[in-house]
């Protein structure tokens, strides 16, 4: 998985949630990686920036209402530096003086601006273009009363007294120059519960616009801000209008509510009393039909739809044989689900897992998987799949078809050439699959205009992988809202149902500021999980890949949900 630019995390607000979303890779086949970037920041990311009208973190409060937009990324690749740049002189509406306007700027992150009297302001648009991974020092205003206020720092959660060490970003101060660094700090939270590492305080005597730094990660590419417009009635008053990826919103929409459940669904097959979960889901979902292998059923009559599978032996990756399979699928099935998700057709895949989900009663979403190799219906390794799909007798056990997971994300296929691969797979498939067909791709990748466009019309739904682990913000306990909030995104761009292909949370790792990991917090985001969404998403996954590498999150062996589910795999 990679987290990506700080423009997303502008749409995440429609869920309550300030976090920048994730993306992942499989690096090897249904392998999870992190952040090409790493999660430690290293000392030495600074930003210098200037103000001609005092104390940048103090300046008088406007009567406007001032929004707060605080995104922490907790990496740093690049030393950025920004520069002060000044406007041309904006025309005042009233017969106050033309003010001069001091506007601090750092590439691409948030433009900072005061304006230091009353009257009209129009700041011009803004249009950066970077060609590599930066992070840089931006800037977060809030307005508080007067008093002493703590505020900046970064919080945590932790579930035990214990020595924490991280990145965070603080000022210093020589002249008239305020540098934003960011340095690493330690502190020891004593007791369990939420702890604020290295945060700044001021006392202020009336009500105070405070400005202090955070730091941003943004991705290549163009960003903009667009024109802004601001009048003002007193003095000092500051605007912070972000820069975002081209094609993406510029501005923060509106929380959405909850929508209802599509109407389609998946009914579980009979099964005795005793096998039904105990836990019930917040809402009593709607009424269920079964709609057979057409595809359609993709909304569960619990609050846990379905469960990633690779017939894979956790400890060595090696191939399962067929009893084990048979074992671990009517292990999922006991536990309630409805269906498993699988990846591919290696390993036996359609033979053992659809045989057992026959046997057991549980539905399938099948994949084709796409790799480095190449994105045509005539890669081999993708002919291989497709063969195997298209001779496959068992579509009615089918609800949905994935046509690669994350490819246009690792770079495997353009929108185009992944449009092209879905109408081949359907040509090869349609004597026996009349159902539904998808991709799975993350928000960020989903909310490309060129992907969009293309891909949407290819699509029956909208299908994504949606990980809030990889958003520093995200405590466990947020972790269905900040799914839902990604979903709702999501409904918005196709106009179509979404699915959750992949969404989990790992039971060991680096903890990743507020997202931190143990078989505790993964027990409290599945839960946060499945009361929000959960009979919409396909949870990852059945098991620990001890296989894995660990990598630099020191997580990708450990995101089996055995523990949350209370299932045992063979």
């Amino acid at each position: 998985m990679k987290r990506d630019f700080v423009a997303a995390a502008l749409a995440a607000l429609a869920s309550g949630v300030s976090a920048m979303h994730q993306r992942h890779a499989h690096e090897q086949l249904f392998k999870k990686g992190l952040n090409e970037t790493a999660e430690v920041c290293v000392p030495g990311c600074t930003t210098i920036w200037k103000t001609i009208t005092g104390e940048p973190t103090l300046v008088v409060h406007s009567t406007l209402t001032q929004t707060r937009t605080h995104t922490q990324t907790l990496t740093v690749t690049s030393t950025h530096k920004s520069s002060t740049q000044a406007p041309p002189p904006p025309p005042p509406t009233t017969k106050a003086p033309s003010p001069a306007t001091t506007e601090i700027l750092v590439v691409p992150t948030p433009v900072v601006r005061t304006c230091p009297t009353p009257g009209t302001y129009t700041f011009p648009a803004t249009t950066v273009t970077i060609d590599k991974t930066v992070t840089v020092c931006g800037a977060t205003s809030t307005a508080v009363p007067s008093g002493t206020h703590t505020f900046g720092g970064v919080t945590t959660v932790v579930v035990t007294a214990t020595t924490v060490v991280c990145p965070v970003a603080t000022t210093q101060t020589s002249g008239t120059v305020t540098n934003s660094v960011i340095v690493t700090a330690t502190q020891v939270c004593s007791t369990a519960g939420t702890c604020i590492i290295a945060p700044m305080t001021t006392t202020v005597s009336t009500s105070t616009v405070i400005v202090f730094p955070t730091p941003a990660t943004y991705k290549p590419g163009t960003y903009t801000a667009p024109e802004q417009v601001v009048t003002v009635t007193k003095t000092g008053y500051v605007t912070v209008c972000p820069l975002t990826s081209k094609g993406l919103p510029t501005s923060t929409p509106v929380p959405a509510p909850v929508p209802a459940p599509v109407t389609t669904h998946v009914v579980p097959p009979p099964a005795k009393t005793s096998e039904a979960p105990k836990h019930s889901p917040s809402q009593a979902p709607p009424p269920s039909s079964n709609n057979g292998g057409g595809g359609g059923g993709l909304v569960s009559n619990n609050d846990h739809l379905g469960m990633t599978y690779t017939p894979y032996v956790g400890s060595t990756g090696q191939c399962k044989g067929s009893s084990q399979v048979d074992s671990d699928i009517a292990v999922i099935k006991k536990a309630g689900f409805s269906v498993v998700r699988v990846y591919s057709t290696d390993c036996n895949t359609l033979e053992n897992v659809g045989h057992a989900c026959a046997k057991h009663g549980v539905k399938m979403i099948v994949g084709l998987f796409v790799k480095a190799s190449g994105c045509t219906i005539d890669t081999p390794d993708i002919k291989d799949q497709i063969e195997k799909l298209a001779a496959w007798g068992q579509w009615d056990l089918v609800e949905l078809l994935v046509v690669g997971n994350e490819a246009i994300m690792n770079n495997y296929c353009t929108p185009q050439q992944l449009k092209q691969l879905i109408t081949d797979v359907k040509n090869k498939c349609s004597v026996k699959y009349k159902g539904k067909v998808t991709v799975s791709e993350t928000l960020n990748i989903w909310q490309q205009e060129n992907v969009a466009e293309t891909l949407c019309p290819a699509i029956d739904i909208t299908g994504a992988n949606i990980h809030p682990y990889f958003n520093n913000g995200v405590a466990p306990s947020d972790a269905g809202k900040f799914v839902q909030g990604q979903m709702d995104i999501l409904k918005k761009i196709c106009n179509k149902d979404v699915i959750t292909l992949e969404v989990g949370w790992p039971s060991g790792g680096s903890n990743n500021g507020l997202a931190i990991v143990g078989q505790d917090a993964q027990s409290i985001a599945v839960k946060s999980i499945r009361e929000q969404c959960g009979n919409r998403v396909i949870f990852f996954s059945f098991e620990n890949d001890l296989w894995k590498q660990k990598g630099s999150c020191g997580c990708e062996d450990s995101w089996g949900l055995g523990s949350a589910f209370g299932i045992k795999a063979s």
